[in-house]
């Protein structure tokens, strides 16, 4: 086999972020949308004419019909079967007898007798039995009473999106109105079976027929607060608009008092341009146990206010620093403890972008931070106001100009305080071949700090200008290869990258927002090795790498194979504090390989290996196996020398041909305990689906939650159960999927 040079691929990339957001409603979830349009009526053509068949017709043809054996009467959107019938053509009636069958609109009805008014849809039917179009529900009755052409009134009835003559779940009320005008469903006092056994009564329901969104009482929800307390919640949904919702959530929990939560979430337009958000709020007013108020609030929105004019804000804050670990009920919740509360507006043109922002935090500390400072949460220092600038164009004279700008006002209660400017334009030349890019840059970051006076330190000014000149250089070989016996484009794609920034004393410059960056693929093509502006790394020095990756000819990567490295000419003196200068003369190597072995097995891998002590500092491996629908197994090793050797199991497959089995279980084998498992089991019945269950995670150094499931999922009405286990399935196992797709998010 040969190589050849292959064209390079120049594009630029932009992205995109989209979201859905989903809530759960009467009787299942659903979206918001900007606009809705309601259901057009059901209105037949009044002028149609009516078509008439039987084997024996009689009668007065201009008044009365007397119709036997294979009855069949059609107008518009309306026929009708029956053994025997009688058609009076003044006022548009049918009246049937014996195995009336009548099809209105798609929906379909047996029963034994029928009165139906052909023009008004008015009329009724004895000991019926009914098929819904809109969401294949059925049911049967004593008498269906036709109020229209849109809305039935069932007597003493039945209804289910189970198929079949025998339910396994379904609703009994002495009156059910289904009006599809309308979308929605009524009734008086009801009581819901499953397998024949009633486990829910109520004294009104009403319900969506299409599973739209609709203002009513969800089903109770009892449950268990992440340290084992028992709690009710009992939500109310309101269906505000098409583009606006809001949930409550009352919650009685009997150790700490009553607590009312509320979920708010809207969508929408203006001459402006879009605008959504969404607000979560949690209060607890005289917690029994720590005789306070508690509260917590989450809150998003953006807005556009002119063409190129947005604003938004996002807030979080709690009470105090226990409320993730007594209220919160899953992974991410617990883990919280850095709250942002930022308010930013956004301005821009066709070439740059200027945006301000104030941001503040509330740290949230582990209780057990008293005794064990590792656990102390440092607090990051708050920016009051901070505006950024950015400009920037591609291809002028062939050149490429960047500038940013930066001006922030640093405040911390107890460190430190001071303004920051920060300018850094930048200037490349971007040399693209067919199958090469060569791009020389010049960049210069200037930074000018007035620092208040702390502690015996006085006000004092500072400044720092740190030039940079980058070399970016590769090749883009391939060739034709075969990968596990199909055929497939081989790329060989060596890059060589050169830095070159002159050392500059930082030592007196304070560190507010900078850190070390995290050394991956993505860093080793960068200029600074911080992140932040509060340094700039002197560098002599190129960094070496070489991709191949294996293309279908639909263009889809099945493989890629990733080798790199840096090598460093001089000491790396610019330090974060004073500590000794870094004399290595190579970094890390790192190593990947991500990819699809088949359709069914995928895997992803990375290693930072340090060759100078022949050790692994870093790895991560993970493999996934997917070999049909509901079937996945997830394993995965991740390992960090002296802080954390992890290896984690997750899947989701089935056990017998209903039932599926999902679990996960996170392990540090360093520690040798469990930092998160999940057990659980679902049962798919077609029509309904029960889930139950229990998850294990840490909420602090020294404390566990671990909360029980279970839930009857009836499709198309609603859930009923402990717990949310859809979710936490969701969360837990990559690749896991629903078993009744189609019913809500």
């Amino acid at each position: 086999m040969s190589w050849f040079l292959a064209p390079y691929p120049s594009q630029r990339w932009a992205y995109a972020l989209s979201a859905l957001v989903t809530v759960a409603a009467l009787p299942v979830h659903a979206q918001i949308q900007p606009q809705a349009k309601p259901r057009p009526p059901r209105v037949d053509d009044p002028n149609a004419p009516t078509t008439i068949q039987a084997e024996d017709i009689s009668g007065r043809p201009e008044r009365e019909l007397n119709l036997a054996r294979d009855v069949e009467l059609v107008k518009g959107k309306t026929r009708v079967k029956a053994d025997t019938a009688c058609y009076r053509q003044v006022e548009d009636e049918v009246e049937a007898e014996g195995h009336v069958r009548i099809w209105r609109f798609g929906d379909y009805f047996t029963g034994d007798e029928l009165k139906l008014n052909l023009d008004t849809g008015v009329g009724y039917m004895q000991h019926p039995t009914y098929q819904m179009e809109l969401n294949h529900a059925q049911g049967k009755a004593q008498r269906i009473n036709f109020l229209n052409e849109d809305e039935a009134l069932v007597i003493d009835g039945t209804y289910s999106t189970c198929q079949g003559p025998n339910p396994d779940w379904y609703l009994k009320a002495s009156r059910l109105n289904l009006d599809s005008g309308r979308d929605v469903g009524t009734a008086g006092q009801t009581i819901v079976y499953f397998k024949d056994v009633p486990i829910l009564g109520t004294p009104a329901l009403s319900f969506s027929l299409s599973g739209a969104r609709r203002s009513g009482w969800l089903p109770p929800m009892p449950g268990f607060g992440s340290k084992g307390a028992a709690e009710l919640t009992v939500p109310y949904y309101v269906n505000i608009a098409p583009n606006r919702d809001l949930t409550l959530y009352p919650k009685i929990i009997p150790r700490r008092g009553f607590q009312l939560g509320a979920n708010g979430r809207y969508i929408g337009e203006t001459d402006a341009g879009m605008y959504r958000g969404e607000t979560y709020l949690e209060f607890l007013p005289h917690d029994k146990q720590t005789q306070t108020d508690r509260w917590t609030i989450k809150s998003t929105h953006t807005q556009d206010l002119a063409k190129d004019w947005s604003y938004g804000w996002s807030v979080r804050a709690a009470s105090d620093d226990n409320y993730p670990n007594d209220f919160s009920k899953t992974v991410a919740g617990s883990a919280e403890r850095q709250l942002l509360r930022e308010l930013r507006s956004d301005y821009h043109g066709d070439y740059w972008r200027l945006t301000a922002r104030i941001q503040k935090y509330q740290v949230l500390q582990d209780p057990d931070s008293i005794t064990d400072p590792s656990l102390f949460v440092t607090r990051p220092y708050d920016r009051l106001p901070s505006l950024n600038f950015h400009a920037g164009r591609y291809d002028v004279a062939g050149f490429d100009w960047e500038f940013d700008s930066e001006l922030t006002r640093f405040w911390h209660p107890t460190e430190l305080r001071g303004t920051r400017l920060v300018a850094i334009p930048q200037l490349s030349y971007p040399v693209i071949g067919a199958s090469y890019f060569i791009t020389p840059k010049l960049m210069l970051n200037a930074s000018t700090y007035q620092l208040d006076a702390h502690d015996t330190d006085p006000a004092r000014n500072l400044s720092r200008s740190v030039p940079t000149f980058s070399l970016d250089s590769g090749l883009v070989f391939e060739r034709d290869a075969k990968l596990f016996g199909r055929a497939t484009t081989q790329t060989l794609e060596p890059r060589l990258f050169y830095v070159n920034t002159p050392y500059r004393d930082q030592s007196a410059l304070p560190t507010f927002d900078t850190a070390a960056a995290t050394f991956n693929f993505s860093q080793l093509f960068s200029e600074n090795r911080f992140v932040g502006s509060d340094r700039i790394g002197d560098a002599n020095q190129l960094t070496a790498a070489l991709v191949s990756r294996f293309l279908e000819s639909s263009g889809a990567e099945r493989l890629r194979l990733a080798f790199g490295q840096r090598f460093y000419f001089r000491d790396q003196k610019v330090q974060l504090d004073a500590s000794t200068p870094s004399n290595d003369s190579r970094s890390d190597m790192l190593l990947a390989a991500t990819g699809r072995i088949s359709e069914t097995w995928g895997f992803d891998s990375a290693v930072q290996y340090n060759p100078s002590q022949h050790q692994t500092v870093s790895s991560n491996y993970g493999i996934q196996w997917q070999p049909g629908q509901k079937k996945v197994l997830n394993l995965g090793y991740r390992y960090l020398r002296d802080s954390f050797k992890n290896a984690d199991l997750s899947g989701q497959w089935p056990v017998s041909q209903r039932w599926y089995g999902v679990g996960r279980v996170s392990y540090s084998l360093l520690d040798k305990k469990i930092l998160e498992s999940l057990v659980g089991l679902e049962y798919n019945g077609d029509c309904w689906v029960f889930r139950m269950g229990a998850q294990r995670f840490v909420t602090t150094a020294k404390n566990v939650s671990t909360p029980i499931f279970f839930q009857l999922e009836l499709n198309g009405l609603s859930k009923l159960g402990v717990g949310n286990p859809l979710e936490a399935m969701k969360n837990s196992i990559p690749g896991y999927q629903r078993l009744n797709e189609g019913y809500g998010r």
